[in-house]
């Protein structure tokens, strides 16, 4: 298998990437959750002037209240931005977009995606005389926001997917040099390869695959006639360890710090549990994501209220992993 088939990316930094161009702008931050918290007090902290637009009475407008910003509605956040940040849920953004962004939005201004799943799906276009770019930390929003407090920042991809004004890279460069993506590496990308690569690693692994997997092993040694604790720590807990070598090194470079024994099992067993069957099914995982066929999905259930997510979620909370990671995790504690 060729795994060569691109040249690696060029990764910008420092002055590759100027404040400059946001030094005169004002940037609008719509949502004040994990990652829009984050991007708004990142780049105030970078000397840009930020607004936030977040709707009274929820707990985070309370949060950015107490973050020092005075929250605006999205419709005033959208008519008087120059470079709209939106840190929305993405199956809401099209309708929010429709209603109160785009009628309100001046000529020249700049759309600013932090995961390209809204426009790459249909949801969104930019208006006429507009632009459309993406900032995508790889990060999870209190990560970005700790990078940044700490000196650093998270790795960042960016992309330009409409440029009407000719200023759209320079304003996407800036973003991500104001949340601290400079100081470590920003690398140019598309919002198609964005989107379908980050749906993936979710479905695949970060989320969907390894949740699953745990969970199933756990089932297996206690269906065994093992401990539960024990299943807990085997199949969970240690989980951490790994997946900070993994992060460190590689994981070549992990499985080189890793006992003999379980360096053996690791080349011998591994290839057993994803093997031929589990590739396939990743490439129909794929498939169903560049075809649309997850968005349309994820549409269908976000009109639905959410119900049969709802009812899975439910009945993984219920999961005996979960009373015993707890029980576990609160000795440890102490409590």
């Amino acid at each position: 298998m060729n795994h060569n088939r691109h040249s690696p990316a060029v990764i910008l930094r420092g002055a590759d990437a100027p404040l400059d161009p946001l030094q005169s702008r004002r940037v609008a931050v719509l949502g004040y959750g994990s990652q829009g918290s984050a991007h708004a007090l990142n780049l105030r902290d970078s000397g840009v002037s930020v607004i936030v637009a977040q709707r009274p009475g929820s707990p985070r407008h309370a949060r950015a209240l107490a973050d020092g910003f005075a929250p605006v509605s999205i419709e005033d956040a959208a008519a008087t931005a120059d470079l709209l940040i939106l840190a929305l849920p993405d199956e809401r953004i099209p309708r929010i977009f429709q209603h109160s962004i785009a009628p309100h939005m001046r000529a020249g201004a700049c759309i600013g995606l932090i995961h390209g799943y809204a426009a790459h799906f249909g949801g969104l276009a930019a208006p006429p005389g507009t632009d459309l770019v993406l900032v995508a930390p790889k990060a999870q929003g209190r990560a970005v926001r700790e990078l940044f407090v700490a000196g650093g920042g998270p790795f960042a991809l960016f992309g330009v997917h409409c440029d009407t004004t000719g200023n759209a890279r320079a304003v996407a460069l800036a973003w991500a040099a104001g949340i601290g993506a400079a100081r470590t590496g920003i690398l140019e990308t598309t919002l198609a390869n964005e989107t379908e690569t980050d749906l993936f690693g979710e479905q695949a692994v970060l989320c969907g695959g390894l949740g699953a997997l745990v969970r199933t092993a756990f089932d297996v040694l206690v269906e065994a006639g093992y401990p539960a604790e024990l299943a807990y720590f085997e199949c969970c807990h240690e989980l951490k360890i790994l997946s900070d070598l993994v992060h460190e090194l590689g994981p070549a470079g992990a499985r080189e710090r890793i006992s003999g024994t379980a360096r053996f099992g690791d080349m011998t067993r591994g290839p057993r549990v994803v093997d031929a069957h589990v590739r396939d099914t990743l490439r129909g995982i794929l498939s169903e994501i560049r075809s649309g066929q997850f968005a349309r999905e994820w549409a269908a259930e976000a009109d639905s209220g959410y119900a049969a997510m709802n009812r899975q979620l439910a009945m993984d909370a219920a999961h005996p992993i979960e009373a015993v990671g707890a029980r576990l995790r609160a000795a440890a504690r102490g409590a």
